[in-house]
């Protein structure tokens, strides 16, 4: 959910370069020497991300992250570097009040960090004369830019020596975490002296009975969320460790320091460990290994639980990529970085590949002097993932390089899952196209996206940008940052903000938000209340002008709208609140009508990123609002499992749930109830589809996919078809196997689905490199691909012939909707000849039976043929009837370049004269329609059937065309051999895709026909290999 975006920002802290003086160094490599001294080494970034740290062989620089600017920097002496080493390495204290050099001799030099809120850098100077009046809010936020920055000052604090060698360090909230050499043990140094006046413990690791022995620890991170690390060894192993609270020495020996569980042993060499990341929102370890792979394990308790979960798709081979330097996880937990030794590659959560560097000409890129595409020494997230912070291999420079990143990872809702709205560091992304006609939505036209800055007032007092939302309808959307919030219209261009800061900064949105019309909806919390609250876009943003706030007992996770009115608000109490939104002339407020009590069945409350719940028919149309809770069938996202809990009654009449996970690695789900209610119309202001213009009573009658349910796995959409089944399915007094998905793969990211013309829509990250330019850049591309092929095809497989009938009539208005049917009776195809399956198992004879009710049944044959090779046409000619008489069939329909398209399939099965014959009379037909480009076509046919030319002359002759031709002042002539041979050849590359003539089968070289997407059926290929 996360693609790079633009060029990188660049920046550089040096001030001088100074050779390190060594013995033996000639004067000539000084030059060599000054570069060396100068590149970055070490990368850190404070837990509140306001400063981050960058370490040279001589110098120390504290940075600020917004806006990216140096405050203060340190060079060591050369006395220093004497004795204690150059720098190779640095780490932050979390708070950052304490940095730690670590030095090439095993030294740790230590200095405070201090700001100084009296003193100011970087202070401005505006000439006000002719400023523009200005709010309260604006003319703040000009007098804190004007004032600066807090000066930092850094101090020396002291020098720590590691005797056993260090192999590496890390800085935790109370002390040093420190991995020894000889011995190989772990030690820790408390950052001040505790109660009983000691400050250092350790514990070898001989000692520790769970780690592999003869090996030292090499690498180690840690995440406080889950406090949990992850210790690499020498051996290539990993353990997940936790540090043990303090305890009595035990009289046998020393106490134990940490407890671990091995959860990655490398079966080959190139398995071996070398790099980790802990991703503690979905409970995830990420493993680099030798090989350049990526391994990703899922803690499902800290008692050694730590099963494979999936593999990460690799960018490039090893020879490309080189080996791994640096992982990260991004705030969110929703993408993974991974830098290598020549580039660079980012993931969705469980696995889809979403942007790397290796697409980039490394040629151009090192002319350019771009670093951050040739390899990445460190990497750090900044400004809550809008940014990723780069350092190369052996470059002096950051890179700081922008993300957009979808509002489903701020904000887990309906609409936002249904509309693609990329939110980015100053502004946010939408797209238009779901409500533009159907063949504008699927172009890749950059128009298409809708390009919002958010207010910089509000961006320079709350930034970073948490969470947006968009509503359903597409028209509003609101954003909130650290505090406060602020709502945007798209017809209008203009956003509503807070005149007044102080208001503004009296709450925080937490637990999400939502537009019900043109009412926002957002859980607040204040310093007292935690509260649900009403704002209208009609209106100003103030005290005064709030429709209406609901108090809760308890913090919210996240809140939903379901259904036409209803709203589902779940709380860290473990209670799902039901509210029913009563709007009237007058007022909107909300009414409670229901709540579930959720103890003992979700665990941990704080895990769950999105909640709906289904309801029955008879509820819907006729049931009381406040029944609904003991009717419904609960939907919740825990981390990445989709659960379903279902009510029942127990034996005393009160209601029970039973729980059961349906799902696993869910990014997102969609649950199609949500994005319009099965009881209403769509609305009557969007533009009619092509799909409702021809059916529009029977799409939404008949619900179709209008009760389906979707998610997405990392890998490929899932889908559910009808809810109910599932549901019922589900059932603990069932006892049945759920039933199956129908999987659509897509290569690209999948954002939305859009059902009403049935596509999957989602986002490519394309790299930019041009010789004009010196720079490259990122670039987004929409994405589309069918998802109506595998739904049939699961009907067809099912028996279900009718059903099939009734989904594809619903989207046959649709202008690719032939093209849909081609790949589907090109995907069926390829499966049965790649795996001949039992005749009464096969499913072609019935997906042609299928095929045969629609009028464009004949040209999809003929496209497919073309679009397979010749080895497959037998396979599925054995279930259609001769080649001839479909020729007929095409011929006496009308549809010309579809019939000579057959004589192509005539000729590849021998019947020479049937083809001979047959091209005559087409070509008879052809000259009576005036279709002078397929007479040239079958010409060159009749040509390479017989490369004496008589058979073309015959023709000729018998029909008097050389004669009718003059009378219209247009000459056919008769072309040589080897002409028509190669420029058929040419002309097959023309049209695009492969097709059966060429170099496939000797017998039908140079009969190509030219028959081409867009004649006589209007099956255009909408949907090529890159482009929607």
């Amino acid at each position: 959910m996360y693609w790079p975006l633009g060029a990188p920002k660049v920046y550089a802290a040096t001030r001088r370069k100074r050779k390190i003086s060594a013995p033996g160094v000639e004067e000539d490599d000084r030059e060599d020497g000054e570069e060396k001294a100068t590149n970055l080494l070490g990368l850190r970034v404070a837990r509140n991300g306001h400063l981050f740290v960058t370490i040279t062989e001589t110098t120390l620089t504290v940075w600020q992250t917004s806006p990216v600017v140096v405050l203060a920097s340190v060079t060591r002496s050369i006395q220093s570097l004497k004795n204690y080493g150059h720098n190779v390495g640095v780490l932050l204290r979390p708070d950052s009040s304490i940095a730690v050099v670590q030095t090439s001799s095993s030294f740790l030099v230590t200095y405070s960090i201090i700001a100084d809120p009296t003193a100011r850098v970087y202070q401005q100077i505006h000439d006000n004369a002719h400023g523009r009046r200005q709010s309260n809010a604006d003319r703040l936020a000009v007098e804190e830019e004007r004032r600066g920055f807090p000066e930092v000052n850094i101090r020396f604090r002291m020098v720590i020596k590691v005797d056993a060698g260090i192999e590496k360090v890390l800085a935790l909230d109370d002390e040093l975490v420190v991995a020894t050499e000889r011995p190989p043990a772990v030690q820790c140094i408390r950052w001040a002296p505790d109660e009983t006046g000691k400050q250092t413990s350790t514990e070898l690791l001989s000692r520790m009975s769970w780690i592999q022995k003869k090996s030292c620890v090499v690498d180690m991170v840690y995440d406080r969320a889950m406090s949990l690390a992850v210790w690499i060894t020498s051996e290539g192993h990993a353990y997940a460790v936790q540090r043990l609270p303090p305890q009595p020495k035990e009289p046998e020996g020393p106490k134990r320091l940490f407890r671990g569980y091995g959860f990655h042993t490398p079966e080959r060499e190139e398995d071996t460990a070398t790099r980790a990341a802990i991703n503690a929102r979905f409970s995830l370890l990420a493993i680099g290994c030798g090989n350049a792979e990526i391994h990703v394990y899922t803690a499902r308790d800290y008692v050694g639980s730590i099963p494979l979960s999936h593999k990460l798709e690799q960018p490039a081979s090893i020879i490309s990529t080189g080996h791994i330097s640096t992982l990260s996880y991004s705030p969110d937990g929703y993408c993974l970085f991974a830098g290598y030794e020549k580039g660079w590659a980012i993931w969705s959560v469980y696995g889809k590949l979403q942007g790397s560097s290796f697409m980039a000409d490394r040629t151009i890129s090192e002319n350019n002097g771009e670093g951050w595409l040739q390899g990445v020494h460190e990497a750090a997230w900044l400004s809550a993932g809008s940014h990723i912070l780069l350092t190369g291999q052996t470059d002096d420079r950051l890179f700081l390089l922008e993300m957009a990143k979808s509002a489903v990872t701020g904000c887990f809702c309906a609409a936002n899952v249904s509309r693609t709205v990329l939110l980015t560091s100053s502004g946010l992304m939408l797209y238009r196209g779901y409500d533009l006609p159907v063949l504008t939505t699927i172009s890749a036209d950059a128009s298409l996206w809708h390009h919002v800055q958010i207010p910089p007032t509000y961006l320079a007092n709350q930034r970073p940008i948490r969470s947006a939302v968009i509503s359903s309808d597409g028209r509003y959307v609101a954003v909130a940052g650290r505090r406060g919030l602020a709502h945007y219209s798209v017809s209008s261009g203009r956003w509503k903000t807070f005149d007044d800061m102080q208001a503004e900064n009296a709450f925080v949105v937490r637990g999400g938000m939502c537009w019900y019309q043109h009412i926002l909806i957002a859980a607040v919390e204040t310093d007292e209340h935690h509260e649900l609250r009403l704002y209208s876009r009609e209106r100003g943003l103030d005290d005064s002008s709030l429709l209406y706030f609901e108090q809760l007992p308890s913090p919210v996770v996240c809140i939903a709208l379901t259904g036409s009115d209803s709203l589902l608000v779940y709380t860290y109490q473990n209670i799902l609140y039901h509210f029913v939104i009563s709007a009237s002339s007058e007022a909107v407020t909300l009414v409670q009508v229901g709540q579930i009590a959720l103890n003992g069945i979700v665990r941990a409350p704080a895990r769950v990123r999105a909640v709906s719940w289904i309801l029955p028919d008879y509820q819907l149309r006729e049931g009381d609002p406040s029944q609904d809770v003991s009717h419904a069938s609960v939907i919740f996202l825990v981390d990445a499992k989709l659960v379903l809990l279902q009510s029942s009654t127990n034996g005393g009449g009160g209601l029970k749930y039973d729980m059961r996970v349906i799902a696993n690695n869910v990014e997102y789900f969609d649950l199609m109830r949500d994005q319009t209610p099965l009881l209403e119309s769509p609305s009557s202001s969007l533009p009619p589809s092509p799909a409702a213009e021809g059916a529009p009573d029977a799409f939404y009658t008949d619900r179709g996919l209008r009760d389906s349910l979707w998610y997405f796995d990392g890998n490929e959409i899932q889908c559910w078809m009808d809810v109910e089944d599932l549901i019922e399915a589900a059932s603990t007094s069932n006892s049945r196997e759920l039933p199956p998905t129908v999987s659509i793969s897509a290569d690209f990211y999948p954002t939305s689905i859009v059902l009403n013309k049935g596509i999957l829509l989602g986002i490519d990250a394309d790299l930019v490199q041009r010789r004009d330019v010196q720079f490259a850049f990122f670039r987004f591309s929409i994405r589309t691909q069918l998802f109506l092929p595998q739904i049939i095809q699961r009907h067809i497989a099912h028996l279900d012939t009718l059903a099939a009938s009734n989904f594809a009539h619903r989207y046959q208005s649709l202008p690719y909707f032939s093209h849909a049917l081609e790949i589907l009776l090109h995907t069926v195809l390829d499966d049965e000849v790649d795996k001949p399956p039992d005749p009464e198992h096969a499913l072609l004879p019935a997906v042609l039976s299928f095929l045969s009710s629609f009028p464009d049944y004949l040209d999809i044959l003929v496209q497919c043929t073309r679009k397979t090779e010749v080895r497959s046409w037998r396979t599925l000619f054995c279930h259609l009837p001769p080649p001839q008489e479909l020729f007929e069939a095409s011929l006496e329909k009308g549809m010309l370049k579809t019939a000579g398209g057959y004589l192509l399939v005539l000729h590849t099965f021998e019947e020479m004269e049937t083809s001979s014959e047959s091209c005559v009379r087409l070509l008879q037909r052809a000259k009576e329609a005036g279709d002078w480009d397929l007479c040239k076509e079958l010409a060159r046919f009749l040509m390479a059937l017989d490369e004496s030319g008589d058979t073309l002359r015959a023709a000729l002759e018998r029909m008097d065309l050389n004669a009718a031709m003059e009378n219209d002042s247009v000459r056919l002539k008769t072309p040589r051999p080897n002409t028509a041979i190669k420029r058929d050849s040419t002309q097959g590359q023309i049209n695009g895709g492969p097709s059966p003539v060429g170099n496939r089968e000797k017998s039908s070289v140079g009969l190509g026909l030219g028959i081409e997407t867009g004649h006589d059926g209007g099956n255009e290929d909408y949907f090529s290999q890159r482009g929607a």
